[in-house]
């Protein structure tokens, strides 16, 4: 759906009935869809006839139409009449949400159910390595406590706050901090559809000066593409009603900070950047509007948490020296499994470091002499996208999945406004001749299968790919190249 009231009222009624709700990104393909729908076995699906961005109009409804030709499991679609378009309707499958209360079987009451803590409150899918979204798996008491309380704390949330978090209820941002830990908090929220530069840069800033919003939680990604139109656009309005400034995503470089804290917030909105991941349900660590801040740093572990940096075998590295960030207890709001695969998720999250029962978080990260948390970057092969993640695999996959591709490997290079962009190996079928209008083609070919936040930066075609003699595709030594870095242990590759 697009980010539209009837999003979040949708979401409150499933929990409030005892559903289990998959929240799916509006901008994501047929085929990622289908694929949640198939995991979860989705019985219901609402969306919306489409949305619109930058002055166009989306058409949703189609791509849900292709999606439940692949999906036997849907028994009943519910559009949301939004934007006007002309869309297909189903009988007996297809019903209008505007006339809904008309049915039947339609009632104006709706009795709350009553549930366990651990009860499951929705699903919601992460990339993972090996091509396969992870649906992972949050119960309604842990999640809803952890949620609200780290969004009333780390923000200082007072009852008369107009809160503003600029994700989209598609992702785990947007369910924790736009839906439940907002709400249960009693916050006024603000939701926009749109980009932050249209019609003009100052799309935000008007915003803040119009409705007087206090608190802006945003990414680094957004931060960096206002940043690069100037000063003025900002300057043009009375920002005067913020008094705290927020990041999520990704590390947030201490340039985009500096930005953010004198030009949006005049110096005096303390920046609460966030670590956290849709498998923590809420904030691990962030700073609290008193703690001392440093330009690009997440800060110390929230209350309860005990965050470590360690090696191979868990055993914590010195001060200053990159490792492993672990969690070493669990917590209110964690992840309790991954839909269907309580293997899967013990192994992949809680297996390593000799037993000792630490919560792997896939970044690398650093303690500086302050006991101040720096978080570096991913660890695995889970690309981070203008704060979105994306599994190398399901990249590689689709272009595979073209007729003129055997072989393909995709790497994340340090990009300017989205911090990382990607960047794809192509092998090709003998016989086929790599050049621009393939290029482009194989472009749009990944942002045809995945969605346009999957399309590639560059495509190269290549001859071979470095691989270890099992097989494995060497990424750490392409992005290596690329940068022109030190390659690194090459022992085991195979030529």
């Amino acid at each position: 759906m697009p980010q539209i009231p009837e999003l979040v009222f949708a979401m409150l009624a499933c929990a409030k009935i005892g559903a289990v709700h998959s929240v799916v990104y509006g901008g994501f393909s047929y085929e990622a869809l289908a694929s949640r729908i198939s995991d979860a076995n989705s019985r219901v699906l609402i969306t919306a006839d489409g949305g619109s961005r930058r002055g166009k109009k989306i058409d949703l409804k189609s791509i849900a139409d292709e999606a439940m030709k692949r999906s036997p499991t849907i028994e009943v679609c519910i559009t949301v009449k939004y934007n006007g378009l002309d869309v297909n309707m189903e009988a007996e499958r297809d019903f209008w949400y505007h006339n809904l209360k008309s049915l039947p079987i339609a009632s104006s009451k709706c009795a709350t159910v009553q549930l366990d803590a651990e009860d499951p409150l929705f699903i919601l899918y992460t990339s993972g390595t090996t091509g396969k979204p992870k649906g992972m798996l949050h119960t309604h008491g842990g999640y809803s406590v952890y949620t609200s309380t780290t969004h009333r704390m780390a923000f200082d949330i007072k009852p008369a706050d107009c809160w503003w978090c600029a994700a989209d209820p598609g992702w785990i941002t947007g369910h924790s901090y736009i839906v439940y830990g907002p709400l249960i908090n009693a916050s006024t929220i603000i939701m926009y559809e749109g980009a932050p530069n249209f019609p003009y840069p100052n799309r935000w800033w008007q915003m803040v000066e119009k409705y007087g919003i206090n608190i802006l939680y945003t990414s680094p990604t957004a931060i960096r593409g206002l940043m690069r139109f100037g000063d003025q656009w900002a300057k043009r309005h009375d920002l005067s009603s913020l008094r705290l400034l927020g990041s999520v995503g990704e590390p947030i470089n201490p340039e985009a900070w500096r930005w953010f804290y004198e030009v949006i917030g005049n110096s005096k909105c303390p920046i609460i950047d966030t670590w956290w991941q849709t498998e923590t349900g809420g904030f691990m660590i962030c700073p609290l509007p008193i703690t001392p801040l440093k330009p690009g740093l997440a800060a110390q572990p929230f209350f309860g948490n005990e965050i470590g940096v360690v090696d191979d075998d868990g055993n914590a590295v010195a001060v200053g020296e990159e490792g492993k960030l672990v969690i070493k207890n669990p917590w209110p709001g964690m992840a309790r499994t991954i839909m269907g695969d309580d293997q899967r998720y013990a192994e992949l999250y809680w297996g390593d470091y000799q037993g000792k029962g630490y919560y792997k978080a896939g970044d690398s990260a650093k303690i500086d002499q302050d006991g101040y948390i720096w978080v570096i970057g991913r660890m695995d092969e889970v690309l981070k996208v203008s704060g979105y993640r994306l599994g190398t695999s399901e990249i590689e996959s689709a272009l595979v999945s073209h007729p003129t591709v055997i072989e393909a490997a995709a790497i994340g290079l340090p990009h300017e406004l989205k911090g990382n962009a990607i960047h794809t190996f192509v092998l090709l079928k003998e016989g086929v001749v790599g050049d621009k209008v393939l290029q482009d083609e194989l472009k749009e070919h990944v942002a045809n299968e995945l969605g346009k936040i999957a399309k590639p930066e560059d495509v190269t075609f290549v001859d071979s790919l470095p691989k270890t003699r099992s097989g494995k595709i060497m990424r750490r030594v392409l992005k290596a190249r690329a940068l022109g870095l030190d390659e690194g242990d090459l022992s085991t590759l195979e030529d």
